[in-house]
């Protein structure tokens, strides 16, 4: 699982829910920079570090000894949650995941030195494990 080693402010501020915020199009991390297919999110969602850890999981198995993988998030965002059956008040929970927020356009994965039939069909897979619609693109 990805967590940071050391954070500057343990609990962050809860944001805003704006649909038209969070809906519009990501302006950074939008093209395939390191390999030749890359997994591109079309919705927004928060994705958590379990599953990332699960998309990088079938990722690593499509790349062998062959292949290389980069993940091209990292959840940073405490979200934090209290305990089942305690009362309101006194406080904000503890900090229970680490989130990483994502946004149209962003490129979650890429992926090298595989076919590309099997890269798009782990891809796929991978899209599968993940909150948020996904495509598959190549480096144009």
């Amino acid at each position: 699982m990805l967590f940071p080693k050391k954070v500057k402010h343990r609990k962050w501020q809860t944001q805003r829910k704006s649909e038209k915020r969070l809906n519009r199009p990501e302006t950074r991390g939008i093209t395939v920079a390191f390999g030749a297919f890359g997994l591109k999110a079309l919705s927004n969602a928060r994705v958590t570090s379990n599953q990332i850890e699960a998309a990088r999981k079938v990722l690593t198995r499509a790349t062998a000894k062959t292949g290389k993988l980069w993940i091209r998030i990292f959840p940073d965002r405490p979200v934090t949650a209290k305990p089942a059956e305690v009362g309101m008040g006194s406080g904000k929970g503890d900090p229970k995941k680490y989130v990483f927020e994502v946004r149209p356009g962003r490129i979650l994965f890429e992926m090298d030195g595989v076919p590309e039939a099997i890269a798009r069909a782990h891809m796929r897979q991978a899209g599968m494990k993940l909150p948020v619609k996904t495509s598959i693109v190549t480096r144009d």
